[in-house]
């Protein structure tokens, strides 16, 4: 018989004193990405400058460009933290591997209705932006749900990889068939499609905030539903979850985190899918402990990769987009092939 310590065993392997210790090390660890997303840039600043911006000076080059990086900053940290729970909590809902938000199509859906409204529509304000990326990749997402549940088998992870695929590379056209025609737009739409943090400000980050904090909880709040989920569906219902309800509670948060980071960022691929696994391999299958983990692993990948882009492209810079693809693809290729999938 089946008991709840089941969904507890596959933690036994990392006490959570481990765990603990692997906490502290990543708190360390994002404190640095901060410093230095604030600290580098076509122009280095001293820790002078840097205290004296925070005070709200502006009196030099260096202290005006710190004040510009804080938002840039923070907005790096929330959107990568947004971007890894999402994944994170896809890969537990669908039990695929693979599940991510760009590998699924959300972003790309998210950022064809973003085109599609600033073209057809005049979008303009920050709040029209996000509820239509939200409204974008619902859609998507269900779509390729819809596709990849078609035939024998159900939704296994393939299917849903493949559909999400396919349906990514389909939007991606009508991204460019909206945009041609549009040469008012067309610059704009197409930096924003690389995806990036530039730019930031307060403003926009305040207008994200509350649809990231509704994110956020839905998807914590999960932890222990997709525990069970992970089980499978009937060992799940004879164990009292509420299966349909569980994976669509998880889905919502997963689609508001991507579709409004989406909307602000463009669409930043890779952070979702890489991220959970290596967390994974550190933390174990639990939830509880792999969604927290997740959002802070997004948060210093986003932020690293922003720092790097700084630094390789001086004077100008590599949207963090761009970065995070030739960042993460060889270090998810390494940790396929060194673990060959045992842990993932």
């Amino acid at each position: 018989m089946t008991t709840t310590a089941s969904i507890r065993a596959p933690d036994l392997g990392r006490p959570n004193r481990l765990r603990l210790a692997w906490l502290l090390l990543v708190l360390g660890l994002l404190g640095i990405c901060c410093a230095l997303s604030v600290a580098i840039g076509a122009r280095d600043v001293g820790l002078a400058d840097i205290l004296a911006a925070f005070n709200g000076l502006a009196d030099t080059i260096e202290q005006a460009a710190v004040t510009k990086r804080i938002p840039r900053t923070v907005l790096a940290a929330i959107a990568g933290a947004a971007l890894g729970l999402s994944g994170a909590v896809m890969q537990g809902v669908t039990r695929n591997p693979l599940a991510d938000p760009g590998i699924l199509g959300i972003n790309m859906g998210a950022a064809l209705a973003v085109v599609v409204g600033l073209a057809w529509f005049g979008l303009a304000a920050a709040q029209a932006y996000i509820w239509t990326a939200i409204f974008g990749a619902a859609v998507t997402a269900v779509f390729v749900f819809v596709i990849g549940s078609l035939g024998r088998g159900g939704a296994t992870p393939l299917k849903l990889a493949l559909a999400g695929t396919a349906t990514s590379i389909a939007l991606a056209s009508f991204i460019t068939a909206v945009i041609l025609p549009r040469n008012d737009i067309a610059e704009g739409a197409r930096s924003w499609q690389i995806g990036g943090v530039g730019g930031a400000t307060f403003d926009t980050i305040i207008q994200i905030l509350p649809f990231l904090a509704a994110g956020f909880l839905l998807c914590l709040l999960s932890a222990r539903k997709l525990n069970s989920l992970a089980l499978g569906d009937e060992l799940a219902a004879g164990l009292g979850e509420r299966v349909m309800l569980a994976r669509a509670t998880a889905s919502f948060g997963a689609v508001i985190l991507a579709g409004a980071t989406t909307a602000i960022c463009g669409p930043i691929a890779f952070v979702g899918l890489l991220v959970p696994h290596v967390c994974r391999l550190l933390v174990g299958v639990d939830h509880r402990w792999l969604l927290p983990f997740s959002a802070l692993g997004g948060a210093i990948l986003l932020l690293a990769s922003d720092v790097i882009g700084r630094i390789i492209a001086r004077p100008g810079e590599l949207d963090v987009g761009i970065v995070t693809a030739f960042v993460g693809a060889p270090i998810f290729i390494w940790i396929v092939q060194r673990y060959r999938g045992r842990d993932l």
